[in-house]
């Protein structure tokens, strides 16, 4: 299955990690003593991707365009939203009648990743990216625990946040980013 999201494990990572934890604990500040672990993961997953960390120590599939974990304002859960880059749906590839000669082009490609039409080019033909929209609960189960106070276990217990939400944000998207990459494939 494809691995929509994964962690970087070399030690010059974890300790870059460490480093960016410390450096943006004000992110941590709302959660500390928090009784629920999810403002804490959140804030463990903002500080391990771009813009807080650049290169993030989260590493994403090419089709993940942008991936958020946020507090669900209705019950506290955590909650995803992802944005990935799709192929044109089915009923725009069955014909092209509705080209009408214009050249339309689909996403754009630099070293096998996708990325917004130079200007030059939009100047030139018209661009149709499609893009699917997730918004999903993740589960609570396996997150630690907030800490009390801000603290030397601060990054690990960080980092212990990412590896759950990685796996349940892989569990959740694993299969369509294959389905997805398997009918590129195909078609």
């Amino acid at each position: 299955m494809a691995e929509p999201f994964w962690i970087e494990r070399s030690r010059d990572a974890v300790s870059r990690y460490a480093a960016d934890v410390h450096r943006c604990e004000e992110e941590f500040a709302a959660s500390f003593g928090d009784i629920s672990p999810v403002e804490f993961a959140c804030a463990a997953w903002r500080v391990a991707t771009p813009p807080l960390s650049d290169p993030g120590h989260v590493r994403r599939h090419r089709r993940v365009l942008a991936a958020e974990c946020v507090r669900n304002s209705w019950d506290g859960s955590p909650l995803a939203h992802v944005t990935l880059a799709a192929p044109l749906p089915a009923e725009l590839t069955v014909s092209r009648q509705w080209w009408r000669d214009r050249g339309w082009r689909d996403w754009p490609e630099i070293f096998g990743q996708f990325v917004e039409p130079a200007r030059q080019d939009l100047a030139k033909v018209p661009y149709l990216r499609t893009v699917l929209h997730m918004d999903a609960p993740i589960p609570l189960d396996g997150l630690p625990p907030a800490p009390e106070v801000p603290g030397p276990d601060l990054a690990e217990t960080a980092h212990r946040a990412l590896v759950v939400l990685a796996r349940e944000l892989n569990a959740l998207l694993g299969p369509v980013v294959e389905q997805l990459d398997a009918g590129v494939q195909r078609g």
